[in-house]
C-alpha cells in the first residue's frame, strides 16, 4: 500500500503565520477592492474549532479568496484548500500561489486512471491525514469549477470524510462571483461588482445517514442559503443558472435537429 504523505508543513505555525501576513496585507485588501464583499452568518461560527470541513459552490476564481476573508481568522489560519492536481500542480508558479495564500494541497481527480508528470504524485489520503491532524479544509464538490454558473452534482467524498472523521461540514454559499468574473473573462472584475457569502450553520451527518444522503442535504443546503440571499438582493439564482443551461441546451438540439433534417431532405433531392 503507499504510503500517505504527512501534513508536514499544512500544519505548521510558522508557515501559517507567513500566510496570515500575506492573506491579510495583500490578498484581502485586493479582494475587498476589487469587489464590494456581504458577509452574512459569522454568528453560525461561534464556538466552532477546528478540525472541520468548509464546503462551497464553485463558479469563479474568486471563489476561494472571498471565502479566506470571510472566515475568522481562528479557522482560517491552518485552513487547507484542496485544488486539482492536474490544474494546479502542474506548473510551479500556480502551485506556489496556492501554499502561500491557501495552504494548498493537491487533489487528485483522476479517478484511478493511470496519469503522467506531476499526477503520479501520491496525494491519496492526504484529506483524511490532514483532519486527523486538526487542520481545517476547504473543498468544493463539485470537482471543478462551474462554466456557466450553474451548480454541478456534488461528489460524496466530502460527505464521507465527515462521517469517517466525525467531523462538522460548514456550508458557505457565493452570490455573484460568477458574475463578477466568469471563466470567460480575461481581466480582472472591474466597476466593483457586489458579492455574498453566505455562512451557513455547521452540518453534521445524521445517525446511521450514510455518505450519498449526508452529501444530497450538503448540497440541498448550499441551493437554499445561495438562492434565498439572491431573491433578497436581486441577484440571478442558481435555479435561474439551471434553467438558462437548460433552455440553450434545448435550443442547440433544436437547431442540431433542424440542420439535420435539411441535410437529409437535400441528400433525397439529389438522389431523386
Amino acid at each position: 500500500m503507499a504510503k500517505v504523505p504527512k501534513p508536514g508543513k499544512h500544519a505548521s505555525k510558522l508557515n501559517a503565520l507567513t500566510r496570515q501576513a500575506a492573506q491579510m496585507l495583500l490578498l484581502k485588501p485586493t479582494m475587498w477592492r476589487l469587489l464590494r464583499v456581504h458577509v452574512h452568518g459569522k454568528a453560525n461560527l461561534e464556538g466552532l474549532e477546528a478540525p472541520c470541513v468548509v464546503f462551497a459552490n464553485h463558479s469563479s476564481h474568486l471563489d476561494t479568496p472571498l471565502i479566506y476573508g470571510a472566515l475568522p481568522n481562528r479557522i482560517s489560519k491552518y485552513l487547507a484548500a484542496g485544488a486539482a492536481l492536474d490544474y494546479f500542480y502542474d506548473k510551479w508558479w500556480k502551485a506556489g500561489p496556492m501554499s502561500l495564500f491557501f495552504n494548498g494541497y493537491p487533489i487528485d481527480r483522476s479517478k484511478g486512471k493511470e496519469t503522467e508528470g506531476p499526477k503520479k504524485r501520491n496525494v491519496r489520503g492526504m484529506s483524511a491525514a490532514l483532519l486527523d491532524a486538526g487542520v481545517p479544509l476547504l473543498i468544493y464538490p463539485e470537482g471543478s469549477r462551474s462554466r456557466t454558473g450553474a451548480m454541478g452534482p456534488f461528489r460524496p467524498g466530502v460527505a464521507a470524510l465527515c462521517i469517517t472523521r466525525k467531523v462538522p461540514a460548514i456550508p458557505i454559499a457565493l452570490i455573484g462571483a460568477h458574475a463578477a468574473w466568469p471563466s470567460t473573462q480575461k481581466h480582472l472584475p472591474k466597476g466593483r461588482p457586489v458579492v455574498h457569502v453566505v455562512i451557513g450553520r455547521p452540518m453534521l451527518p445524521l445517525p446511521g445517514e450514510i455518505a450519498h444522503e449526508f452529501n444530497e442535504r450538503m448540497r440541498r443546503r448550499i441551493l437554499e442559503l445561495h438562492d434565498t440571499t439572491a431573491r433578497a438582493y436581486g441577484a440571478k439564482t442558481l435555479d435561474e443558472y439551471a434553467r438558462t443551461v437548460a433552455l440553450e441546451k434545448a435550443t442547440k438540439t433544436e437547431i442540431t435537429t433542424l440542420a439535420e433534417e435539411a441535410k437529409a431532405h437535400a441528400d433525397q433531392q439529389e438522389e431523386q
